[in-house]
């Protein structure tokens, strides 16, 4: 379709299936049949492919893409730098690593004009981008769209957490919306633009430096649940076909450059393959959870890993806390006490976390750092001690965890913000000594 039947693009209109050789056009015959780089393409368009993995990565990892577009992607002004102080790359943060538990509130909602990439800033990074290893972790606050500016990294996949308003992502694969509740995904190198669906948004983005996200293995679990395939939403083909003033913003070995285009990158009439973005709504994760003692390991709510060289062990696992039912018997069913290697970043979409009630609030952040204590608070722990345990729903609410196997460093701007909880530690005061030498 062309750019005035863009706006109306009903957004059921979707493909469906996680890691898919997908295929779609916006006009009929667009698409090569056969092969992918005739020597003319359809209705004069040009082919190009965009990779977001090697060449020569396995057939089950490679994920590739091939576009037939109005021009190729070379036809672009030249780059020139662009300032945006507060969004930082790994391994720059401007401050050492203190060992201490750390909690944010929300960002603030801006009072000027300010769209989803003016609104960024980095809170944590962890790894080298340029050794495609870690991540960055950044806040959003916007109050207005991106007004013929797109924007793209080609330091990492870049996973959207919305917690206010809802997001339209016009990208060169086509179009998605997202509202809180839901995720988006889209490639490292991709060329996107945020329209806000609100008057205001805000939110939280993970910018994946290393392998691109996949589903985690399901083990003897078998063939179904957690995330399943068929809930993953890909974008048909949707074209803007205007030669009109442009800005093409990019993120390149963690510095922002600008440059000037005559018409929009989102020119893409046709695409097929296994590298575009997509979508999740968060409230499909089929939860699995014990049915007789313990509180299980928080490994079973991951719905998208990004492996590392080491099995098992993960660059980034993307962990929600859903809506749910609690029964385990005989049990302390918050999340225990505990110190972990990994490294924890926590975010809070609606509603209560159920080992914080206090001070963790939509919006807000906290970091648990390799082997740093953490666990429930102290008014959480008295009440789980000793509630009388009957099977429990628990509703409204949903967080998220990015854990990472690279310790999580804090900005300078997260550590000397005034929405860093100086009292954060507090939470833990009244914890008793219960000890009493004998059973």
């Amino acid at each position: 379709m062309n750019s005035t039947e863009y706006e109306g693009l009903n957004t059921r209109d979707f493909l469906s299936g996680f890691g898919n050789e997908h295929e779609t056009e916006a006009l009929p015959g667009a698409l090569p049949q056969g092969q992918f780089s005739p020597q003319q393409a359809p209705y004069g368009l040009y082919s190009e492919q965009f990779s977001s993995t090697a060449f020569t990565a396995p057939r089950a990892q490679n994920r590739r893409t091939w576009f037939y577009r109005i021009r190729p992607s070379v036809v672009q002004g030249d780059f020139q730098p662009w300032s945006q102080p507060r969004v930082l790359t790994a391994p720059h943060v401007g401050a050492p690593t203190p060992p201490d538990m750390m909690r944010w509130d929300p960002l603030e909602l801006p009072s000027t004009p300010t769209d989803f990439v003016e609104g960024l800033v980095t809170i944590a990074v962890n790894g080298d981008a340029a050794a495609q290893q870690g991540m960055g972790i950044h806040l959003y606050a916007a109050n207005r769209s991106m007004q013929r500016r797109y924007f793209y990294s080609a330091d990492g996949e870049l996973l959207i957490v919305p917690q206010v308003g809802g997001l339209q992502l016009r990208t060169e694969c086509g179009h998605l919306s997202i509202a809180p509740g839901h995720i988006a995904v889209i490639p490292r190198g991709m060329k996107f633009s945020v329209v806000l669906e609100d008057d205001q948004a805000r939110g939280y983005m993970a910018e994946n430096y290393g392998a691109p996200f996949t589903l985690p293995e399901r083990g003897p679990v078998g063939a179904n649940g957690y995330a399943n395939e068929r809930d993953f939403q890909y974008p048909v083909a949707a074209f803007e076909d205007e030669d009109v003033a442009c800005e093409l913003l990019c993120k390149f070995d963690g510095q922002l450059y600008r440059a000037d285009m005559d018409h929009s990158p989102l020119d893409v009439v046709a695409w097929t393959g296994t590298s575009a973005p997509y979508r999740y709504d968060l409230s499909r994760f089929n939860v699995m959870g014990s049915v007789s003692y313990d509180h299980p390991d928080p490994s079973i709510y991951t719905v998208l890993s990004s492996p590392s060289d080491t099995p098992g062990v993960a660059n980034i696992d993307f962990v929600i806390f859903p809506p749910r039912w609690m029964v385990a018997e005989d049990t302390f069913r918050p999340p225990w006490y505990h110190r972990n290697v990994m490294s924890e970043f926590m975010g809070l979409i609606e509603g209560v976390y159920d080992a914080k009630e206090h001070g963790f609030v939509p919006g807000g952040a906290s970091l648990h750092n390799t082997m740093s204590p953490h666990g429930p608070e102290a008014s959480v722990f008295k009440r789980a001690s000793t509630v009388d345990l009957q099977p429990e729903r628990y509703s409204d609410t949903m967080a998220f965890m990015l854990e990472s196997r690279y310790l999580i460093r804090p900005t300078k701007w997260a550590l000397e913000t005034p929405l860093r909880q100086a009292d954060y530690a507090r939470c833990w005061d009244g914890i008793e000594k219960l000890f009493t030498g004998s059973l």
